[in-house]
């Protein structure tokens, strides 16, 4: 195992975004179609915030749908914007920022994503789920 390796290394370079600006009904869509948990919310290039599939859970019935199901009832979606769902107070990574300190971040905090922001842009997103897979790379 690397010690000082970067996140770069294993982050999700080929991010998938909301705009801040589109409803709930389209997040619902590209979570359940891409198999993503988590969407940085954008404002042209920047990141102004993170969209969960679990915060959409929170307000709508959608989990006691089956998830094959593409018509879910979104009346709940049309009550809400993106920007009064979504998580708004974010800590993020540079590129450079090791596995291990992205590790111990998401050890400590209760999400389960961050994004990853070179210059004031966003280069890129790093889950719990690909830190376990760099994990079991290791042995």
């Amino acid at each position: 195992m690397k010690k000082r390796a970067p996140i770069s290394d294993i982050m999700t370079k080929d991010v998938i975004t909301l705009n801040h600006t589109d409803d709930l009904e389209t997040a619902e869509h590209l979570f359940k179609s891409k198999k993503i948990r988590h969407i940085p919310v954008v404002s042209g290039e920047k990141i102004i915030g993170m969209l969960s599939y679990t915060d959409l859970l929170r307000i709508s019935f959608a989990d006691a749908i089956d998830e094959e199901e593409d018509n879910v009832d979104t009346v709940v979606y049309n009550m809400f914007t993106i920007e009064q769902v979504m998580a708004k107070n974010l800590t993020s990574v540079n590129s450079s920022t090791t596995i291990k300190e992205v590790a111990e971040i998401l050890a400590k905090k209760e999400f389960h994503a961050l994004p990853v922001v070179d210059n004031k842009k966003l280069v890129g997103i790093v889950t719990t789920t690909d830190l376990i897979n760099y994990l079991i790379e290791q042995f």
